[in-house]
């Protein structure tokens, strides 16, 4: 993974029922499955420096998904080094495909989408995500899921 600016899509697994409190947006109710949370990165260090953080146990909590990430562990992340920003785009997809529900209002408090976090009980498929996107995407593993 490149430090370059560009956009991704972080899949979680939790293997469990919860909930955890997300800042003021109120209590999130987890249950057993993947989530995957779309995002971008322009800034200084782009997708890497971004995902890193994302993965870190100790940080302060700024986004929705740093709330999220004490129940849930990253799995694989998928992203793009596009200079184009397709983080609305991959989350608008996301939204209409099956099996995929939104997390209504998650991750997107500054623009119209719907939700940035998705839920589905079956892990998801590259093959159907990069068919869907209809672009090249690059993939980097967390764990095993064995």
């Amino acid at each position: 993974m490149k430090s370059k600016p560009g956009t991704y899509a972080l899949v979680l697994r939790s293997l469990k029922n919860t909930s955890t409190q997300i800042g003021r947006r109120g209590r999130l109710r987890i249950v057993p499955g993947y989530y995957i949370y779309v995002g971008s990165a322009f800034g200084s260090g782009g997708v890497q420096a971004r995902i890193s953080r994302h993965c870190r146990k100790t940080k302060s909590k700024h986004w929705h998904i740093d709330y999220l990430l004490e129940e849930v562990d990253p799995i694989f992340a998928w992203y793009s080094n596009e200079p184009t920003n397709l983080e609305h785009r991959w989350a608008r997809i996301l939204s209409e495909m099956e099996e995929i529900s939104p997390v209504k209002g998650f991750g997107c408090t500054d623009c119209k989408c719907l939700s940035h976090l998705f839920v589905m009980k079956k892990k998801p498929s590259l093959a159907r995500f990069t068919r869907a996107i209809n672009s090249p995407i690059e993939t980097r593993v967390f764990q095993s899921e064995s």
